[in-house]
C-alpha cells in the first residue's frame, strides 16, 4: 500500500516550492519581521491568491478549486518550509474549514467565494486569556444577536475581516460569525515571539453576531475544527522541521572545527540523526492525519491528536538543534535560524498547547478500546 502523495500532488508540491522559492525568500520573512506596522506580506498574499491556493479545498461551487485535503497538505507543507508570513492558516485551515464543517447554504454562499478569491482574511477567537476557555469560564455572550465581550489572543485578529467567535447565548456555548470591520469592534496588537504572525486583543461590544451551526453546540463544532486544523498544520510544522535538518546538515558540511568538518563529530551526527526520526514520525502522523481528514473518516480525532504531537514536538526540536549545530552564530539575528524557531512555538499554541492534545489522544484511545 503506497501511503504517499500521487504523483500530481508531488507536482502540485514541487511547483508550490518553486513559487515560494522566488517569492518568499526569508528577506521578504524579515521585511515583516523588523516592521512593526507591517503585520504580513501582502504582495505575497494576493500572489498566493492568483495561485488559487486558499481555494483548494474549497467546492467549486463555492468559487474554489475543489482539490481536496490531500493537495491542501501538500501546499501546507511548502508554506511552512518557507516560514510565509501571511495569514494562510488562520483564513484556509479555520475560517474556512468552519464554514465548510458548519456552515449554512447561505453562509457558505457568502464568505468561501471571498476566501478563495483571497478577498477575505479570517481569524478564529475563542481564547480569553491564560488556559483554554471552559463553559464554565467563557465570559463572551451574545444577546439579541449583539455580541460583547473580549477575546485574546487571536491570531491574525488586528488584521482579519471575518471572525468565528466562540460565545454564550442562553447559557450555551455556540460559534458565531462576525464582521469585524463593523462599528462596535476594537482591536489591540499584541507582542508575541513571533511578529511575522499577527496577534491582537479583539473587545466586543453589541456587534451583529450571526450563529454557525446549532445552539450550544459550540464546544463540539470548535473541537472538529481544531481536529481538522491541526492536520493542516502539522503538515506545516513538517515542513518547517524539515527546513531546519536541511540548514543543520548544509552548514555541518561547510564548518570546521579544530581542522575537521563538524560534521565528522559524533555529537552533531547523533544530533542530527535524531531531528531526522523526530521529522519522519511526524510526517507519518501528519500523513495519517491527512487520510483521515480527506476521507472523513471516524479515526480523524485520533489522527489529528497524533499528527499534532508529533508535528509541535518534531519542529520544536529541529529548530532548537539548528541553532545548537549552528553554535554561536545561530543565535544572532542576521542568521535564519531564529525564524524557524519562532515559528515553531507560534504553530504549537495556534490550536492549543501539546499537553492539551496528550490529553485527548489518550481520552480518545480510552474511549476507542473501551467500545
Amino acid at each position: 500500500m503506497n501511503f504517499d502523495f500521487s504523483d500530481d500532488q508531488k507536482h502540485l508540491k514541487g511547483e508550490a516550492r518553486r513559487f515560494l522559492e522566488a517569492n518568499c525568500p526569508t528577506t521578504k520573512v524579515r521585511v515583516v519581521l523588523n516592521d512593526a506596522a507591517k503585520a504580513y506580506d501582502e504582495d505575497l498574499w494576493k500572489a498566493v491568491a492568483g495561485q488559487g491556493w486558499m481555494g483548494a479545498a474549497i467546492p467549486e461551487e463555492f468559487g474554489g478549486l475543489g482539490l481536496g485535503h490531500l493537495e491542501l497538505c501538500a501546499i501546507a507543507e511548502e508554506l511552512g518550509r518557507a516560514v510565509a508570513p501571511i495569514p494562510f492558516g488562520s483564513t484556509v485551515y479555520l475560517l474556512a474549514e468552519a464554514i465548510m464543517l458548519a456552515g449554512s447554504q447561505m453562509q457558505k454562499q457568502a464568505i468561501l467565494p471571498k476566501i478563495a478569491a483571497g478577498e477575505i482574511i479570517g481569524a478564529l477567537a475563542t481564547s480569553e486569556g491564560p488556559g483554554a476557555p471552559t463553559a464554565s469560564s467563557l465570559q463572551a455572550t451574545v444577546s439579541g444577536g449583539k455580541l460583547t465581550g473580549v477575546k485574546l489572543p487571536v491570531t491574525d485578529g488586528d488584521i482579519a475581516d471575518t471572525a468565528v467567535v466562540l460565545a454564550k447565548e442562553n447559557g450555551q456555548a455556540g460559534l458565531y460569525i462576525v464582521d469585524l470591520n463593523g462599528a462596535g469592534v476594537a482591536r489591540e496588537m499584541l507582542k508575541t515571539l513571533d511578529p511575522t504572525r499577527d496577534a491582537a486583543k479583539l473587545t466586543f461590544k453589541d456587534v451583529p453576531a450571526e450563529r454557525l451551526g446549532g445552539a450550544g453546540e459550540g464546544f463540539d463544532l470548535l473541537q472538529q475544527i481544531h481536529d481538522r486544523a491541526a492536520v493542516l498544520i502539522a503538515f506545516e510544522q513538517t515542513g518547517g522541521a524539515d527546513r531546519c535538518l536541511e540548514m543543520a546538515r548544509d552548514y555541518a558540511l561547510e564548518r570546521y572545527a579544530f581542522g575537521r568538518l563538524i560534521g565528522s563529530y559524533q555529537a552533531i551526527k547523533h544530533k542530527l540523526a535524531d531531528m531526522y526520526v523526530k521529522n519522519e514520525l511526524a510526517r507519518s502522523n501528519a500523513y495519517y492525519g491527512a487520510w483521515a481528514l480527506n476521507t472523513n473518516a471516524p479515526e480523524l480525532p485520533i489522527a489529528a491528536s497524533a499528527a499534532r504531537i508529533a508535528g509541535c514536538d518534531a519542529y520544536w526540536y529541529a529548530a532548537k538543534e539548528n541553532i545548537q549545530t549552528h553554535g554561536g552564530i545561530g543565535f544572532t539575528w542576521e542568521v535564519d535560524c531564529h525564524l524557524f524557531y519562532r515559528r515553531s512555538r507560534q504553530l504549537g499554541l495556534v490550536v492549543g498547547a501539546p499537553r492539551a492534545w496528550k490529553e485527548r489522544l489518550l481520552s480518545q484511545l480510552e474511549r476507542r478500546n473501551a467500545a
